[in-house]
């Protein structure tokens, strides 16, 4: 096939070379028909380079045709996933994307370079920091191109074994309002906190309030041990000699006197209201 192909006045390759390869286990016809392909195509692929690639596990053959032809990656990967990618824009809109990536395979990183799951993950992670950046959902809605060249623009297939065509946003929805709900769950944390204080001021009122009254009953006790002392300091006062008898009586009828106006100032007080 190489000869036919006149590759040997391109490259350098001989018999013990391809035994070699063969019994290093790798695939020789693969390894022709790559270079082949690449020589009619003239994307710079020699001998040695797709002997490496092959040996290391990777499908060199195809490797040329998606250079030729590319090929297109669904973001998220539907076989692994069946979600969207998921942003929130600035006016806190959910938005749910999905995209179409074109690629061709970079010849020259080809050997080191990360294979498609690493593209995928870093479009996708360009999109939701694309739609983030946006200050309202409409601007993505009205203009989806936008965040597809804002993505392109940050050299996505950096070390990887592609080269990214384009980014096409195949499908935009539009999801919950997260600001939103973001908002009325704060407000209800607000409002148990609120709850919670006046709970507390509540229960601090009502205990100062028991202790008011755990005082006045304190003070009342004082009253009437003060007022069991008074009979003793008259018997004291008749033991003396420093109250007579005709003293004590008059002292009855001021007491009697002034409970008596007591008790008639409070049924004229009831009657006026």
């Amino acid at each position: 096939m190489a000869t036919q192909a006149q590759l040997s006045k391109v490259f350098s390759i001989s018999r013990q070379s391809l035994e070699a390869h063969y019994l290093a286990g790798g695939n020789v016809p693969n390894v022709i028909r790559a270079l082949v392909a690449s020589n009619r195509a003239r994307l710079g692929l020699d001998y040695d380079t797709a002997r490496a690639i092959d040996l290391a596990g990777r499908d060199v053959l195809d490797a040329v045709r998606t250079s030729v032809y590319p090929k297109v990656i669904d973001c998220p990967d539907p076989s692994k996933t069946s979600g969207t990618l998921d942003a929130v824009a600035g006016d806190g809109i959910q938005l749910k994307a999905r995209a179409r990536v074109t690629v061709r395979t970079n010849i020259n990183q080809l050997i080191g370079g990360a294979t498609e799951e690493t593209v995928i993950a870093r479009v996708g992670q360009g999109i939701v920091q694309a739609i983030g950046s946006t200050s309202s959902y409409k601007t993505v809605l009205e203009n989806p191109d936008s965040i597809s060249q804002t993505v392109l623009g940050q050299g996505l297939e950096a070390q990887t074994a592609f080269e990214i065509v384009s980014i096409d946003i195949a499908d935009v929805d539009v999801g919950e309002n997260i600001g939103a709900r973001l908002q009325a769950d704060q407000a209800e944390a607000d409002m148990r906190v609120a709850q919670a204080k006046a709970e507390e001021q509540r229960a601090s009122a009502a205990a100062r309030e028991q202790e008011m009254i755990a005082k006045v009953q304190e003070s009342r006790a004082k009253v009437v041990l003060a007022e069991a002392e008074v009979p003793r300091a008259i018997a004291a006062a008749f033991q003396s000699r420093k109250l007579g008898l005709m003293d004590y009586y008059e002292l009855k009828n001021v007491q009697a006197d002034t409970d008596m106006r007591q008790t008639i100032a409070g049924h004229s007080s009831d009657g006026g209201n």
